[in-house]
């Protein structure tokens, strides 16, 4: 199956795995889907991430993190699209919700929160929202 936007896939299936009070979800593997997964789990926002196997194919297993029986995650929103890119430049980076949420940036470095990438003086393409 050919996905147009596979990183807003990615999301959508987090989304709609808390929404459905799943314990894990699975999604096609990709470094880029890892990578930022992993910074998802860095930050706090899911449990763990685990590259797994199903019928042959790779894919990454996220567990999602729950307290008090809600989601972690409030907000997981695309902000750059391959329709209209959005870059923006470390000192440019606004805070997410006075800093409560997160920006997931792509840079020259690899992905980062929108703190770390302020913190490194990089800037980058905003691929999404964390809140």
């Amino acid at each position: 199956m050919s996905f147009q936007d596979p990183i807003a896939d990615c999301l959508t299936r987090i989304r709609n795995g808390l929404m459905r009070g799943k314990v894990d979800v699975d999604v096609p593997y990709s470094k880029l889907k890892h990578e930022l997964v992993n910074v998802l789990v860095t930050e706090g926002y899911i449990k763990s991430c685990s590259k797994d196997e199903i019928d042959g194919k790779p894919s990454l297993k996220v567990v999602l993190k729950y307290h008090n029986s809600s989601p972690v995650i409030k907000t997981l929103k695309r902000i750059s699209k391959p329709s209209l890119r959005k870059y923006s430049a470390s000192n440019e980076l606004k805070s997410v919700k006075n800093g409560l949420g997160s920006y997931i940036v792509s840079t020259n470095q690899g992905l980062m929160t929108d703190a770390d990438a302020k913190s490194k003086n990089v800037g980058g393409e905003i691929l999404c929202e964390v809140f």
